[in-house]
Parts: structure tokens; sequence; C-alpha cells
């Protein structure tokens, strides 16, 4: 009976504070089965668990997790090189998962970066980093410059394989020229003689088999050395048979006058140079997908002019730091985020909020990085710098969206990993049945058969079916102020059938506005005794009133006694006169006369869901003042336009009744949930996912956060809290409700072009290779085709980013 093969992990544990949390983490370990035995040192926080190899590093932090703990990860992303299909990303992202400590491993081919959660008391970064050069590939920790060295990179391998091509181009041509004679229909073509020499098509394809081929063998080499294999196995496999067999022939022709006879030196010269070609515009292509990132890292300013000693002097943008005052002159990006200190302005933030309208900014108001002042002086300190800016966490969440996985790049993956041996075995089979039976002893006939049935086969269309569409569509949606969290959140989002919107902040503007006046009196009278009044209160509604006073240019006056009355209104003197403003129950209170028709009128503001209150001045009823939390300018068609799409649209608020269904009505919603408290919204959110709904949740504010984590897509809005947007799937910048149903229809856009790839990716190789065994596709056709087939789905790929929202 063989031994039980065991493994060892370790984690830094979290939250324990004496021996009973220890003793209860060990024990929850050891009940899980597979571990032999699990010890937690209490003064070390650490874990140590003896366990089955089935057994993953997930299911451990789970676990002490779910005993109430938490476990110290650490996530770091690499950028790769070397890579040339999908099974390279699939032995890497194996290799890496394989290893201690590591949680979870990513690798994206289109990207070229491994995102990787781990365990710092087991691994270090530099341990990952020499892992993937263990398995043969380049490797180095993501630094904050990692856009423009990853640019770098690309425009050094875009150089260099456009060198090698041109090379290869000059040197194959010649032997392409003598293939083109040999068919009947052009035998008119005259061929130099010393062209037909097999010394002379040797000299002119050894360079390119050997140099400019060198990447396929040295990849080759890696990927058998570690026990797997890709497209260069293939590639190598099936140029080296067609050059060997040449050589082999022009040894057999010494001594003879035939200078020709069935040579394949133009097959392996023009195979490589196609496939170089290939890759030279699939270098390109993945340039492109990758456009998203570069625009938002285009967008921030370069440079800061700080305040030092009452001096200007510019620094470099990453030598700001929090606290110092910034001076932002007319024309010129903000820098980083901040408080406007001094000064007062216009900003365009287009480029972050979607808002094509300048917003005018004053003393005490928020700055975002990278938006471009308009026309003041001002000067601000700065609050957040560096990866803390808002654009930085725009950059993180699209970088982290496109590194991700869908769930449907799985399936890609796993035949990905199993294709390369497949395709070898059927070449294999191919050339013996073309050998032994289809022409007997023709052994130059059965090799060009299994020489196209390699060379078509290529497992990199099918790896990037996925990554690229997924690069593309996140990139696309975060121009528009969409911002997916991750891959299964774009794929997820169009099952979406039914739509939850939170009332305040989301359907509305989220702050309550002066709506309307009611004056039995002069009106600018009453409104500037009333603003005087409302002034000394911190109450929201009381800053409403007051905001809506002085915008119509109403002088407020000195108020010489105030008082608060709380669940009634305030009482205030105002240039001598008693003011009263409040509820009912407050001019009952100071027995002031209030006609039946009045409080009519204020019963109807109600029902409109207005905040209505009653304004006295000197005992005598003065008038009608309201209140109301407006609707956004955009939610009404926004929610028109959910409804044609036949999503069922429902509003959630902790509001009555009463005011609730007046803001639906308005809105156009039929079915309204209100008086729920923040863990009911959640609980509604349940409810609906057990009728089989697949929910979007859309809120702004902390009590929307259990609800947002819950649903099947959280959407936060742009305009809320920092809470809501961290438990939500999808963040949406501009707080436009027309962004969700941009979020849906990006969502189906983007699936069906990943499933566009992934068919044309699965037929290519289904028609191609039987084509190819049967004789039909010679194998310079079947290298075009090839090169075509990884361009293609990466050119559909980037339709995305013209896709019009």
């Amino acid at each position: 009976m063989s031994e039980r093969k065991l493994s060892e992990s370790q984690f830094q544990i979290t939250g324990m504070t004496c021996a009973a949390c220890s003793t209860r983490i060990e024990k929850g370990l050891n009940k899980m089965e597979g571990v032999e035995q699990a010890n937690v040192n209490l003064a070390l926080e650490k874990a140590t668990i003896q366990h089955d190899t089935s057994l993953t590093a997930e299911a451990f932090q789970q676990k002490i997790r779910d005993l109430g703990y938490d476990v110290i990860t650490e996530k770091t992303e690499l950028l790769l090189t070397g890579m040339t299909c999908a099974a390279c990303s699939t032995r890497i992202e194996k290799g890496l998962n394989k290893m201690s400590g590591v949680t979870k491993a990513s690798v994206n081919l289109a990207l070229e970066k491994a995102t990787i959660e781990y365990n710092p008391s087991v691994v270090s970064s530099k341990n990952l980093v020499d892992k993937v050069k263990d398995l043969g590939y380049g490797a180095k920790i993501n630094s904050g410059e990692e856009e423009i060295e990853t640019t770098d990179y690309r425009l050094k391998e875009i150089q260099n394989q456009k060198k090698k091509f041109i090379l290869s181009l000059i040197l194959s041509l010649p032997l392409l020229w003598t293939m083109f004679a040999h068919f009947n229909f052009t035998s008119f073509m005259y061929v130099p003689n010393v062209l037909m020499d097999p010394w002379v098509q040797m000299a002119l394809a050894t360079p390119v088999q050997f140099y400019v081929g060198k990447q396929f063998y040295v990849g080759a080499y890696k990927a058998l050395r570690n026990k797997s294999a890709n497209m260069d196995v293939l590639v190598a496999l099936g140029t080296s048979a067609a050059y060997f067999y040449s050589v082999y022939l022009a040894i057999q022709s010494i001594g003879t006058d035939v200078h020709s006879t069935g040579l394949y030196f133009e097959t392996s010269a023009v195979l490589i140079t196609l496939i170089i070609l290939g890759k030279l515009f699939e270098a390109k292509a993945k340039g492109r997908s990758s456009e998203a990132i570069k625009k938002l890292m285009g967008l921030q300013a370069k440079t800061a002019t700080v305040l030092l000693n009452g001096e200007e002097k510019e620094i470099p943008l990453e030598d700001v730091a929090v606290g110092q005052t910034l001076l932002i002159k007319p024309g010129e990006k903000v820098p980083v985020d901040g408080v406007i200190t001094e000064g007062q302005t216009a900003l365009d933030e287009s480029m972050i909020t979607g808002e094509s309208v300048p917003m005018d900014k004053t003393v005490g108001e928020a700055v975002i990085g990278a938006t471009f002042n308009k026309n003041g002086l001002i000067k601000i300190e700065a609050t957040k710098v560096g990866k803390d800016t808002a654009l930085a966490q725009i950059i993180k969440v699209v970088e982290e969206a496109q590194g991700s996985k869908a769930p449907i790049q799985r399936m890609a993956d796993l035949i990905s990993g199993i294709f390369v041996p497949i395709v070898v075995g059927i070449a294999f089979i191919t050339f013996f049945i073309w050998y032994l039976w289809a022409v007997p002893g023709d052994f130059a006939e059965a090799l060009e058969k299994m020489i196209a049935v390699l060379v078509i086969a290529c497992p990199c269309a099918l790896g990037l079916a996925t990554p690229t569409s997924i690069m593309a569509g996140s990139g696309r949606s975060a121009e528009h102020g969409i911002l997916f969290k991750g891959g299964e959140h774009l794929e997820t989002t169009h099952q979406i059938d039914t739509v939850i919107l939170d009332k305040t902040g989301t359907i509305t503007n989220g702050t309550p506005v002066l709506t309307d006046v009611r004056a039995v009196m002069h009106e600018r009278e009453l409104l500037s005794l009333i603003g005087s009044a409302e002034k000394g209160s911190e109450h929201p509604l009381a800053q409403a009133i007051v905001a809506g006073i002085q915008e119509r240019n109403i002088l407020l006056r000195e108020v010489s006694e105030f008082e608060a009355i709380p669940g009634y209104g305030i009482r205030a003197v105002v240039s001598g006169k008693k003011i009263l403003i409040g509820t009912r129950r407050l001019m009952k209170r100071y027995n002031i006369n209030v006609e039946k028709e009045e409080y009519d009128q204020m019963y109807q503001l109600e029902r409109q869901g207005k905040t209505a209150m009653i304004a006295a001045v000197d005992g005598t009823y003065a008038g009608l003042i309201a209140v109301a939390d407006t609707m956004k300018a955009t939610s009404v068609a926004a929610i028109k336009r959910l409804k044609e799409m036949d999503l069922d649209v429902i509003m959630i608020t902790g509001d009555n009744e009463q005011t609730a269904q007046t803001i639906a009505k308005e809105a156009g919603i039929e079915h309204v949930i209100a008086e729920v408290l923040p863990a009911g919204k959640a609980e509604e959110v349940k409810k609906l996912q057990q009728q089989g709904k697949k929910v979007a949740m859309v809120g702004d504010g902390i009590n929307d956060a259990p609800a947002l984590a819950i649903a099947d897509i959280g959407m936060a809005i742009g305009t809320g809290t920092d809470v809501a947007m961290e438990a939500a799937d999808i963040t949406l910048i501009r707080g436009d409700l027309n962004s969700i149903a941009d979020a849906i229809f990006m969502s189906k856009k983007t699936i069906s072009n990943i499933k566009q790839n992934l068919f044309w990716a699965f037929a290519y190789n289904t028609i191609g290779i039987p084509i190819a065994a049967l004789g039909f596709l010679a194998p310079w056709l079947a290298g075009a085709a090839m090169a075509f087939s990884s361009v293609s789905v990466v050119l559909n790929a980037l339709r995305l980013q013209r896709v019009k929202l």
C-alpha cells in the first residue's frame, strides 16, 4: 500500500486575542477532511498545516475566515515575456498555483501579465519571479511605471519581429519563386537555374530556419522540458521535418544532375515567414487592445506647481505629498485630488464624470486630479496623491477587470492545455495513414500532409478569444464611466432581468432643494426673513432653504435670537420680527391661526413627495415653503429605456409610502418597496433571487452596501459613498441611470464578441485539421491560415472599442 502524499501550508492569522482563539482555529482546521495535523502558534500568529495535496490554500483561508478570523495575503502583478500561445499561459498559471503559499494565480495571455494572491510568510514575490523563470519565461514585478515599461517592451517586440520578418521575407521570396514555378498554370515563369540548386536553397533557408526561427526552438525546448507542449512545438516540428528532409534529399542528390527533386526548403522558410508576419500583426493588435489604460494614464498631469515658503516650484507629479499647497493656473490640469483653499474657477470634469458642462468650484470644495482648470487661478491642498487619487483608482479597477478571467474562459483554457499533444498525435497518425495506405512508400507526400496538420493547428486563437474581448469591452466601458471590477461581472451583467433602484441619490439628486414658496406677504421680504432665521440651523433642510434663497440673490439679515425646537421647527428674531418656521404642531403650540385652505395646500405639497413648512411672522400666518429631493434630469428617460429592454424596474427606499409612490409615479416606476431598513434591502434582493430572478441592485449610500454585495450584480453610483463602491461589482462614475442600460448593453456586446471568437477558433481547428489531414491544404497555405486566425480574433475583439453608447 502506497504512503499518502502530504504537503505543508503556513498562514499568517490576524484577529486572535487569546489561547482560546488559537485552539478554536486549530480544532476547526483539524476537522477538515484531508488534514493530517494543524498547529496554531498564538505568539507567532501562524498556522502550520500538514495535509493532502488535493487541498488548496484557498480552502484553508476560507475555513479560517468562517471561524471569524482573517488571513494575511498580498497581491502582486508580474509582467511576463516569452509567452507565445494559450498553452504557455496555462503552464505558467499551473506552475504558480502549485507553489506553497500561493492562493490564486491568474495569467492573461493578451495583457502578458500574471496576477497572484499569496501568503507573504510562505512565499515572496521574488520566489514567484524565480518560478516563472524556471518554467522558461521572463518575469518581473509590476512597478508603478508598468504601462510605460509594457509599452516599451511591446515596441521592442514589434521592432524585433519586423526586422526578422524583413530578413525572412528577403530570403524566402526566391524560394517562393521556385515553388510557384512548379505549378502547371505557372510553368511559363522564368526561374534562374541557380535557384534550383539544392545548396543555394539550403543557404537561403538555413538562416530563416535557425536564426529567424530560433524563438520557436527555444519555446519548444522550454515547453518540453516542463513536460508540456505549445504552439512552438507544432511550428518547430513542422518546419524541422520539412527542412531536414530537404537536407537529406540534397545530400542524396550529390553526384547527380537533378537539382530540385522534391525539396521542401521553401515550405519551412515560407511557413516561418508567415508565422512571423502573424506575430507582428498580433503584437500590434495587442498594443491597441490596452488602449483604454493608455488613454486613462494620459489624462494625468506630468508635473505640479507647489508653493514652498511662498515660492512657486515645479516638481514631478510623483513627488507631490499630502498636505502640500499647489497652485493651478487657468488652462492647467489639476495634478492630484484636493480641496480648494483659495480662489474660484470652473473645472472641466468630463474626463472623470462624463459631464460636459464645467463645474463651478470655490473655497472648501473638492477637486479631482486630471480635471481641467478652465479660467480661474486657484490654490488647493493635496488630499490624495499617487495610487490614492480617483484617477489611479479608476485605472486600477480597469486593469483588474482586464486581467481577470471570465468563467467562459475556463473551457478555452482547459482545451488549450491538452490541445497540442492531441494535434501532434493526429499529425503522426496522418503521416502513417498516407505513408502506409494513401500513397504507399511516398515519404515526401506523407510528410507534407503531416506538416500541414502541425502548422494549421495553433491554440493561439483559442487562448486570445476571451481575454482580448474582455480587455476591449471593459476598456470601452471605462471610457464611458462604467467600471467593471472583473471579467466575471462583465460576463454576468447581460443576464440581469430585474433592476432595483435606490431612491435617494440614485433616482433623485440626493440633496434637498427649495421648490415652492406660497407667500401671503411680499415674497422676497418673506424669503429674506426665512433665510435669515434658518441660517443658524445645521439641519439639511434648513441649509437647502438658505441655499435656495441665496440663489435668488436675496439679502439675509442679522439674527438677534435663535432657537431650534426638535421635532417642531425653529423660532428666531430677525430685524425685530418674531419668526416661526416648522410643522403644524409648532403653529398650534404658539396659537398661530392657519386656515383650512392653507393646510390643504400643505397636504397637496406633501402628496407630491415634498417636505412642507409653515412660516409665521409676528404671530400671523405668512406663507408656506416646500423642500424636496428632486429627480435627476436623466432618470425618467433612463428608466423608460430599461423597461424597453424588458427589464423589471423596482424602486426601493426607506422613505414613507406616500413620498415613495409620488417619486415612483414621476419616474415611471410601477413596483415600489417603501419604508425598508438597510438590512431589509438585502432581504428584498434575496426574495427576488429565490424567485429565480437575476437581480442588479443600484445604490449610492452606506445603507445600500449589504444589498449591493448580495445582488447578482451590484452597481454603485460614482457620486455616492466609498463603502457602496467597495461593495459593488460595477461603479457608474457619472451618476446617470443611463449608465445601467449602457453597462448591460456592453456586457451583451462583449459576450457576443467572445462567443464569435470562440466559435471561429473552434471552427477553424475543427475544419482546418481534417482538411489538412485529407491533403487539401499545402503547408504554406496552412501557415498563412494559422497566422490569420490569431490576428482575426484580436481584430474582432477590437471592434468593441468602436461600440457607440
